[in-house]
């Protein structure tokens, strides 16, 4: 089993470039199926995510090809509508297939999803919305039955802003005759990627961004190609690596407007941030001071997929903080793993209490989860001594080369 080995306290200095965003390409290439025409996607991050995703298209039939960033998917070929259990166990993002095959093929059969252990993500907002729709859907032990051939549109409101549920309806939504509106609909920025290339490729999809998405059918849509918008959160889990090792590097493709509820927490850190055009560059000039709390939310708060890499860094901050999970329940397993290398750290709830001890010690520690792994090698990078993260398989979920590109910058990091 693949591991890292990481000699901390070296300093981090250079330039990157941030490629697509996990999130969005998984959830493009979901709307792939949508027409029988091409649809070319650039940049994409070459990740096991995507890589299962392609495994699933290629089972149902769709012609696929990955080259230096670039995926082909022809679906002219598509010749199923089921995805099995073995598969659907390996990526949460199988379920975001459920809309799009049920506007291609009106039948769908899909196992309950995978993905990272960090909470029961129940998938009932997508069931509820898609019997909004007429979809009927008979559930059982292992797994989704759906027919949606007296599907029509419909209005409806999320109880919280899905993004998958978001993603998923809108997905099983472009060809319905008339008018669909999603209110309290997620406003993430995949989302509105999302939104774009439906609409570069022939759809009626607007108003994601504000929170109320109208869908009006049409007949069909054609192919598209559409470069993936920048990962804010791979882009935010190098910032928090290079304020904690108070270092200086500049991001390439990078949103600005993406990445400001942690560049405002950053600021507040002692880390002076300046941008031009597509680049932000920070400079950390010293040990942060821990905030009061930290509280997650969906966009345009602070992302939870940011909250274990921001509790690595306030491990070693000046004084206390609290860190307020508030859409997962099980998202703090790399606490346990932190407090291994001398974190002070106290669970309780959806709470996650810190004290600030200056410096870790570096030990074994294992990933539990995508994000949390990202947050053990952040840690890992500031400790005395040698840490070693094992179950690397989920860091390589959402993260390219992270090795590579940290020595890139200067860190002393091996995968073995």
């Amino acid at each position: 089993m693949a591991r890292y080995v990481i000699n901390g306290g070296n300093r981090l200095e250079g330039n990157i470039r941030i490629k697509g965003a996990k999130n969005s390409a998984l959830a493009l290439l979901s709307a792939s199926i949508l027409t029988q025409e091409s649809v070319v996607l650039r940049d994409c991050p070459d990740i096991s995510d995507i890589g299962n995703m392609l495994s699933i298209l290629g089972g149902l039939g769709c012609k696929c090809s990955f080259d230096c960033g670039t995926i082909t998917v022809d679906s002219s070929t598509l010749d199923g509508a089921e995805i099995e259990n073995n598969t659907a166990k390996k990526i949460r993002s199988s379920v975001f297939l459920l809309g799009a095959m049920l506007s291609r093929c009106k039948k769908a059969k899909i196992a309950y999803p995978g993905g990272c252990n960090i909470g029961l993500r129940p998938i009932d907002i997508h069931i509820d919305g898609l019997r909004k729709l007429g979809v009927e859907i008979v559930e059982t032990q292992d797994a989704l039955e759906c027919d949606a051939t007296h599907a029509h549109s419909a209005y409806m409101r999320l109880k919280i802003p899905s993004v998958g549920a978001t993603e998923n309806l809108i997905m099983a939504s472009v060809f319905l005759h008339g008018k669909t509106v999603i209110d309290n609909c997620a406003r993430e920025p995949e989302i509105v990627d999302l939104q774009n290339m439906l609409v570069a490729m022939g759809a009626k999809v607007s108003g994601v961004e504000d929170g109320r998405a109208v869908i009006e059918g049409v007949e069909s849509l054609h192919g598209v190609d559409y470069t993936v918008l920048p990962d804010r959160i791979v882009a935010g889990t190098y910032l928090i690596a290079a304020a904690m090792c108070q270092g200086e590097i500049t991001l390439e493709n990078v949103r600005r407007r993406h990445l400001e509820a942690l560049t405002a927490k950053l600021a507040d850190n002692t880390c002076n941030i300046t941008y031009k055009d597509d680049r932000i560059t920070l400079y950390s000039n010293g040990v942060s001071t821990n905030p009061p709390l930290l509280s997650t939310g969906y966009y345009p708060d602070f992302p939870t997929d940011l909250q274990s890499q921001f509790l690595a860094m306030m491990t070693i901050g000046k004084g206390k903080c609290v860190i307020e999970e508030n859409l997962f329940e099980d998202r703090f397993k790399a606490a346990n793993e932190l407090r291994l290398m001398g974190a002070d750290i106290v669970v309780r709830g959806k709470r996650a209490f810190v004290n600030g001890v200056g410096r870790l010690n570096g030990t074994t520690v294992k990933a539990c989860d995508l994000r949390g792994g990202a947050a053990l090698v952040l840690a890992g990078l500031v400790a005395r001594g040698t840490t070693i993260v094992e179950d690397i398989y989920h860091i390589d979920r959402g993260y390219e080369d992270m090795a590579p590109i940290l020595r890139s910058l200067g860190a002393d990091i091996k995968r073995i």
